[in-house]
């Protein structure tokens, strides 16, 4: 049909299009399949489907093989002759190689525009688990994002979130009268935790200038959707961080995005590669909130495709959200591999002239069996589909084509150049200034020297005082020094960005 999505042919002669519909591909969907199956092919056909719908396409590369999406595939590579002896097979009569509008990302810099947020923006939630905190850990965290919106402290990078908790684990005492019991040792673990971070890289997530919504939304002046790339490879070196960026983007989406109902064509689609690691060790209330978004965003006109090698890798909630299902072999070699391929095939209506566990276990590189909604939203019955193949390049681009269409991107310039506004180390470091100034008398401080006399807190000086000098002698140094000059841009969803 005009403006849907062809993925290939089924039936015994490969002539029965199989598409996914664009009025119902913001119901999610599926792509699974044992590593070596035509997966990552899969996402680059629809990414190509929804971008020529004139839908924009945010995917994370994880092995690097995506950013083929932003040039046109050859006669003269290998594949050729077998790309077109599909296409003639399942009847693609206009198939022809051609290049895709896109942008690329990536959190180090290196091999797209960077792309950070703020602390404050993600959250004690999405932060506690990127940083593996307990429970009485992820209290204090969310202790100290509550003092930082309380007392106007915007916190934007791990330098800002670092003196924040200096401050709360120096006020423990009178900060507990107010939120509750404030432990110095978890203060001091989180701060281990934050090395690690800062260890694994995770320091260039955060700053500014922060991502805008708005650029993973483009159209390019054709009228196809832009595609962003996210290179993800360095990412995933660090699981953990590569699955919160995952969470905070869709979370921001849900959060951001005006309600528009069932649309036409969805605004925004968004795969998640190894999307297990979302859900590894996360704690029942994460994934609740991740179940939660994915019912309810697709009224906002974004759909999210999972990418992952079995079904069983998503939570049975979450799974039962995503209406459109491309299933790519599975292999059945243990009696654990055996269960979990008859569970994938329970997920799919059942169609009376095929086996659909036997399906799944035979189908070939470039085959799989699929299951689209249909007009009706309900889903279509299974069946083995010979998947069309790809018209941009399949494989990675070479660095040189990688920049010069990173140079010539509508967002070139935008993101390159870090900004370092005052924050809270700023705030911080003058707030403790002025406390334990006023300790220190004139005369003290003209004659101060190797020889000039110690100086003691007066009996009758407030507790108040006391505090600032403590405070003063904790904290000064640190806040005033390199952590203090770099610190919160954004408090809780950005003092200074303009959505």
């Amino acid at each position: 049909m005009p403006g849907d999505i062809f993925l290939g042919g089924a039936g015994a002669d490969h002539a029965d299009p199989q598409v996914l519909r664009l009025d119902k591909a913001n119901r999610h969907g599926l792509i699974a399949g044992a590593t070596g199956t035509g997966k990552t092919v899969t996402l680059q056909i629809l990414a190509e489907g929804f971008s020529a719908a004139g839908v924009p396409v945010l995917l994370a590369d994880v092995k690097g093989d995506l950013s083929g999406l932003g040039a046109a595939g050859s006669p003269a590579l290998r594949p050729h002759d077998d790309f077109a002896v599909r296409a003639a097979r399942i009847g693609l009569g206009d198939y022809r190689y051609r290049a895709f509008p896109v942008t690329f990302w990536d959190v180090f810099g290196r091999e797209g525009h960077p792309l950070r947020t703020t602390v404050a923006e993600l959250g004690p939630l999405l932060l506690s688990r990127l940083l593996e905190l307990n429970e009485v850990q992820e209290g204090v965290l969310t202790l100290a994002f509550r003092v930082a919106d309380d007392e106007a402290l915007p916190v934007v990078d791990l330098e800002d979130l670092r003196a924040l908790l200096a401050w709360v684990g120096a006020r423990a005492e009178t900060l507990s009268l107010r939120y509750g019991h404030v432990s110095a040792a978890s203060v001091g673990a989180i701060q281990r935790r934050l090395l690690v971070l800062e260890s694994q890289g995770g320091a260039h997530l955060f700053g500014e200038p922060a991502l805008q919504l708005s650029d993973l939304l483009l159209t390019a002046p054709d009228g196809r959707g832009r595609i962003g790339i996210l290179a993800a490879k360095a990412l995933m070196t660090a699981p953990r961080l590569y699955a919160t960026l995952l969470l905070w983007l869709l979370s921001e989406l849900f959060e951001t995005l005006p309600e528009i109902g069932d649309p036409e064509k969805p605004r925004l689609v968004v795969f998640f590669d190894e999307a297990h690691l979302l859900f590894d060790d996360a704690p029942k209330a994460l994934v609740d909130r991740i179940e939660q978004v994915a019912r309810l965003i697709r009224s906002k006109g974004v759909g999210v495709y999972f990418v992952t090698q079995s079904p069983d890798d998503l939570p049975e909630d979450v799974l039962g959200q995503l209406g459109n299902r491309v299933q790519h072999a599975l292999r059945a070699f243990t009696e654990r591999d055996r269960r979990a391929l008859a569970r994938a095939a329970e997920t799919y209506r059942d169609n009376p002239g095929l086996d659909i566990a036997t399906a799944i276990r035979e189908v070939g590189t470039g085959e799989a069996v699929t299951s689209m909604l249909d007009a009706k939203g309900a889903p279509g019955p299974a069946q083995r589909t010979l998947i069309r193949p790809p018209a941009s390049r399949l494989g990675p681009l070479d660095p040189d084509a990688r920049a010069a269409l990173i140079a010539a991107s509508p967002l070139a310039g935008r993101y390159d150049t870090p900004l370092d506004r005052d924050s809270a180390a700023e705030m911080l470091a003058a707030r403790i200034a002025e406390i334990a100034a006023p300790t220190e008398a004139p005369s003290a401080r003209r004659f101060s020297g190797p020889h000039s006399p110690a100086r003691s807190v007066p009996r009758d000086g407030s507790r108040a005082e006391s505090l600032g000098a403590a405070l003063g002698q904790a904290l000064i140094g640190e806040l005033s020094g390199p952590t203090g000059r770099r610190l919160v841009r954004g408090l809780l969803g950005g003092l200074f960005r303009k959505r």
